[in-house]
């Protein structure tokens, strides 16, 4: 008879009951090929003691095989393995696999290169964090929301919303989407222009994916948001860099790459520069649009930060003055309220937008439609509106702060431009600084910084980042530049 006192393992601390764990050995078992069909199973009182649990578990798990149909009972002789089972050659004692532990690696083949930066998560892992650009989840109108979403999930009507709806988001939320950007970025659209996405990266994607094949080339800056790289890179596509300088992404340089090769896509944050914050200037703007209808190329528009300006009013996207169908416009939610806050957009004519529905239903066949709802409440009430207008005022006061305490404890040492809005400001290190020594030394002593290997996209260091303001109150920001001028000094 087989070792089953070592065959099969039970853990109490676990929450699945022991007969459940019994029986799922025994499949192991039976699978394994060491307990081949037909074969005579100890009997419950037998096993019982042999285990040293009580003969009433093994009952349960015998009955337990039995109605899966691993097991079969004949009155008088006992339990044997089900006959109509495959024949599986047993493997040997020795690769036995405790029943706890899950295979290290699969069976079969598939593309794990993915090109993605490490994920930013690991940011708040950290006592304090400069991030890549955050909101403070803490002034988050999370409990408007909150209510917002039970008042909705409460309604009898709103019962609807549990079954499976329509892909491209909530008719009552693309309805209030489409009056705020007619409102406030001069988009001349209706529901039918939106596709309601997790994000704005989901927009970017789906993008790439509709229109990139292996091959393609696509125009981005030369410093550029990494994971809209990441995933055009994943399409097989050929990125092609412009330089960016104070006014934004130069637009001549485009102009050359399209006079020597066809170009697929563009994409562009040109009311932040991502990452260097700086502002497409207004000629530069209709200069693209015009080389964007005269070569037939798409341009796909990242507004990821649109509601944070500073300076003056937002100036108004590309797509408030494309006349020719060619820009794709994408936002979100998640910098303006949260990062978990999964409600982005996507904008285009309705075509493009059909067709990113569909491929959207592959992967999700829908959004969340409930928390859909109650966002379309929070803007039909204005309080997404108040709770901007508060936001932006402590944002500007935490980028004001940052800046003159960069000025003031690391003077000399780098140098950057007080952005016109965002939550971030791009800063150099003055050579011969390291800035992977300064991030690696800053987290030693509490300070998360990234390396700036995100923005170098494979070219020479440029010992430059991103540090995020917005989601660090004005006492963390004094202690963390404190901490990134003694990481400076020590580096």
């Amino acid at each position: 008879m087989l070792p089953f006192a070592s065959l099969l393992l039970v853990d109490r601390r676990l929450a699945t009951p022991v007969y459940q764990q019994l029986a799922a050995g025994i499949v192991r078992q039976i699978q394994s090929g060491r307990l081949p069909p037909g074969t005579r199973m100890p009997s419950t009182r037998r096993l019982s003691q042999e285990l040293g649990l009580h003969r009433q578990t093994l009952v349960m798990a015998y009955a337990e095989l039995q109605a899966q149909g691993w097991l079969e009972s004949i009155p008088r002789r006992g339990y044997f393995v089900a006959t109509h089972l495959p024949v599986v050659t047993p493997h040997a004692l020795a690769a036995i696999v405790p029943a706890h532990v899950y295979p290290a690696h699969t069976g079969f083949a598939f593309t794990a290169e993915i090109p993605l930066p490490q994920s930013p998560a690991q940011a708040h892992q950290f006592p304090l964090a400069f991030d890549d650009g955050f909101p403070d989840v803490r002034l988050a109108p999370v409990g408007l929301l909150a209510r917002a979403y039970r008042s909705v999930a409460r309604r009898a009507s709103s019962r609807r919303h549990l079954y499976y709806g329509p892909g491209q988001g909530t008719e009552h939320l693309r309805k209030v989407l489409a009056e705020e950007l007619r409102a406030t970025r001069g988009l001349r659209i209706t529901a039918d222009n939106i596709l309601i996405t997790r994000g704005s990266q989901m927009g970017i994607c789906l993008t790439a994916q509709l229109l990139l094949r292996p091959g393609d080339a696509v125009v981005v800056g030369q410093t550029s948001y990494y994971v809209a790289d990441a995933a055009f890179r994943a399409t097989g596509a050929q990125l092609l860099r412009v330089p960016v300088d104070a006014h934004g992404l130069d637009v001549n340089a485009v102009q050359t790459l399209c006079q020597q090769q066809p170009i697929r896509l563009l994409y562009v944050t040109p009311h932040h520069h991502h990452p260097t914050t700086v502002t497409l200037r207004a000629d530069r703007r209709l200069q693209l649009l015009q080389l964007a209808a005269t070569h037939r190329f798409a341009v796909l528009e990242d507004d990821y930060d649109y509601d944070f300006h500073y300076a003056s009013s937002p100036i108004l996207p590309l797509a408030s003055a494309d006349a020719a169908g060619s820009v794709v416009y994408v936002g979100s939610l998640s910098k303006s309220l949260a990062p978990s806050i999964r409600v982005g957009y996507l904008v285009a004519p309705p075509g493009f937008v059909q067709a990113a529905t569909r491929l959207r239903r592959l992967v999700d066949i829908q959004g969340d439609s409930i928390l859909e709802e109650a966002i379309a409440e929070l803007y039909r009430n204005g309080d997404i509106r108040r709770y901007l207008r508060k936001a932006v005022r402590a944002y500007e006061a935490r980028r004001d702060l940052l800046c003159e305490l960069l000025h003031s404890q690391l003077g000399g040492r780098v140098s950057f431009q007080k952005p016109n809005g965002g939550l971030a400001v791009w800063v150099r290190f003055a050579p011969p600084l390291s800035l992977p020594a300064v991030a690696a030394r800053a987290r030693q002593l509490g300070l998360y910084v990234n390396d700036g290997s995100f923005y170098d996209a494979g070219r020479a260091p440029q010992n430059a980042l991103r540090l995020g303001f917005a989601s660090l109150n004005e006492t963390e920001l004094r202690e963390a530049v404190r901490v990134l001028a003694q990481a400076v000094a020590e580096a």
